[in-house]
């Protein structure tokens, strides 16, 4: 049985969003930091850092508050392992009409949709994120 990294790192941020916790400890990989780090710069998160605890490496992110609390976050798994799901540059869905992100990972990294719009490239959907 193989390990979805991307579900993990999605079901961790939406349980800490929907208890209302500030911080978040994620296990480090190459793909949870670029996600993570898409995440920060597209304002989702306020702060990340990595540290190191019994030979792993852990991302520590602190969830965005809203001035009423934290916002809520709606994180959406689009390609599984058992389901791939691909696009092409000119088909990339617009996450509530551009108000959300979708992030894809392309032969140039993984990046947001509109990003992969800019350059012309198409890949993997991964996931689906905007706030309510």
């Amino acid at each position: 049985m193989s390990r979805d990294t991307i579900a993990e790192i999605i079901t961790s941020i939406r349980n800490a969003n929907m208890d209302k916790k500030e911080t978040l400890r994620i296990p480090s990989s190459n793909i949870t930091e670029n996600i993570v780090k898409i995440l920060l710069q597209e304002g989702f998160i306020e702060n990340v850092r990595k540290y190191r605890q019994n030979n792993k490496y852990f991302l520590v992110s602190t969830l965005r508050r809203h001035k009423r609390g934290i916002q809520k976050m709606i994180l959406k798994r689009i390609s599984r392992p058992g389901l791939r799901i691909y696009s092409n540059y000119q088909r990339i869905p617009k996450v509530l009409g551009g108000m959300g992100i979708a992030i894809l990972s392309t032969s140039q990294g993984i990046m947001t949709d509109r990003e992969a719009r800019l350059k012309g490239i198409g890949g993997e959907i991964l996931c689906h994120i905007y706030i309510c």
